[in-house]
């Protein structure tokens, strides 16, 4: 029951990132905010690409048949991250069903913590990691002047 919630949160973040990136304006990919040491819209994209992309090494570990090949570390530009973002999204839809809740605590070494976090621990880490840039993209969106307001960042219920 709890690895069913956790799924149905993560691609609820991950399709409201989906739909931000939507939001961009053509060509945007290579602005960047008034702020100093900020970076450029395409970037940003492909760090996106990299939170997603986190959930998929988590899953991997749990489930090796979900493996998906991904551009990492990489600027994009939005079409490129929406279909990137489809791709991951279907992968982690494919792997998260499968996890029970007594794999949550199943604890797998990392390049941080090489005695083991608890896959729970690994999945919430990356959901706040996606959270955060997602809130950073519906900023960028904002500064550019584009309508977005709090529909396009939460889903309520």
């Amino acid at each position: 029951m709890l690895a069913a919630d956790l799924h149905a949160k993560i691609d609820e973040q991950i399709e409201r990132t989906f739909h931000l990136v939507g939001l961009l304006p053509a060509g945007s990919e290579e602005w960047t905010p008034p702020i100093g040491g900020a970076w450029r819209v395409a970037e940003l994209l492909g760090h996106l690409l990299d939170c997603l992309a986190g959930f998929c090494a988590v899953l991997y570990r749990t489930r090796p048949d979900t493996l998906c090949d991904v551009p990492l570390n990489r600027p994009c530009t939005p079409g490129e991250a929406s279909r990137w973002i489809a791709v991951l999204r279907t992968h982690i839809e494919q792997a998260l069903p499968s996890l029970a809740d007594s794999d949550l605590a199943q604890k797998l070494p990392t390049v941080f913590v090489p005695e083991g976090e608890m896959v729970l621990t690994l999945l919430l880490g990356n959901l706040e990691h996606l959270i955060n840039h997602k809130h950073q993209l519906f900023m960028y969106l904002k500064l550019m002047g584009v309508a977005a307001g709090t529909p396009d960042l939460y889903v309520f219920r």
